[in-house]
């Protein structure tokens, strides 16, 4: 059924605001963090798939990094294995690192790599150990306590923090017109893989691509003030002025941190988008309003 004038004319408005964006990015890198809701229904994930393809056809360079939380869960629960976690990160002994490597690694990561191909892209999967990419050393939590005389150090197994990136291996899948799908699993000196963060590897990712954006997908709307009110076109500085006076809180607090960490990494801008609205990247990238926060440099 043919569209009405007016329903023809909204279609062409749209059309014609993406243009500019389509310009001024051609050829730019853009590094995309996904996880969360985006990630629980097929609805989402086909819609996130199509934006990617829609992206890489109008002459972007996405780079995917994801995570997959839930799935590592549901694996474990299934196996009897119980899910324990330290300040907001689990811990990983050797039988749990062997499941988040099958789940990241494996499940997920090719999940996201098939629906991508299905919808007329042509990604490929990787690990941080492919290639070299992503460089490991094990994170240990500190805990200050008045009935200690020196803080308290938790070993929360193979966890690990970015020491650094080998970008080759993504310039080369780039360079032949391929789409990076990377799971955030790391090899540290020891040979040892270790879990790390997906917003954190994405960030540093990012960093060390020198890319145009860095969109980082949430079950949130975005940053938001005391009122409730979406916030957006933040630089560093107002929003470090947001958490020095406890706007910025909580769980935000870490995504806050990573995109702080890559627009001063030279990164041009970041933006928190709320990944359970359909398209939120395409809406987010090609339209004047967009749809979450946007902290530029």
């Amino acid at each position: 059924m043919a569209l009405d004038a007016q329903a023809a004319t909204q279609v062409a408005h749209v059309l014609i605001e993406s243009l500019p964006y389509i310009r001024r990015f051609s050829g730019k890198t853009m590094v995309v963090k996904y996880g969360g809701n985006a990630m629980e229904t097929e609805h989402l994930k086909n819609s996130f798939a199509r934006d990617i393809v829609l992206m890489k056809l109008v002459g972007f360079n996405p780079v995917i990094v994801h995570g997959g939380g839930p799935q590592i869960s549901s694996l474990l629960k299934r196996i009897g294995k119980e899910s324990r976690f330290v300040d907001g990160m689990r811990v990983t002994d050797s039988e749990t690192m062997d499941v988040v490597e099958m789940v990241l690694g494996g499940l997920v990561n090719k999940e996201i790599v098939n629906n991508i191909n299905r919808h007329g892209g042509c990604a490929v999967g990787l690990t941080g150990k492919d290639g070299d990419l992503i460089h490991a050393r094990k994170l240990t939590i500190t805990r200050n306590s008045p009935d200690l005389k020196a803080p308290e150090i938790i070993d929360i197994g193979h966890v690990g923090e970015v020491a650094s990136i080998d970008k080759a291996i993504v310039e080369t899948l780039i360079s032949g017109n391929f789409i990076p799908v990377i799971a955030p699993i790391g090899v540290g000196p020891d040979g040892q893989s270790y879990n790390i963060n997906a917003d954190l590897v994405a960030g540093k990712i990012a960093e060390v691509l020198r890319a145009e954006k860095l969109l980082l997908l949430t079950d949130t709307t975005g940053v938001l003030d005391r009122a409730g009110h979406l916030l957006t076109g933040l630089d560093a500085r107002q929003v470090q002025a947001l958490i020095d006076d406890g706007t910025i809180h909580g769980g935000m607090l870490p995504k806050i941190g990573c995109a702080l960490d890559a627009v001063r990494g030279g990164v041009k801008a970041a933006h928190i988008i709320d990944g359970r609205i359909e398209h939120a990247v395409l809406v987010e990238l090609f339209t004047d309003a967009g749809i979450g926060t946007k902290i530029r440099g």
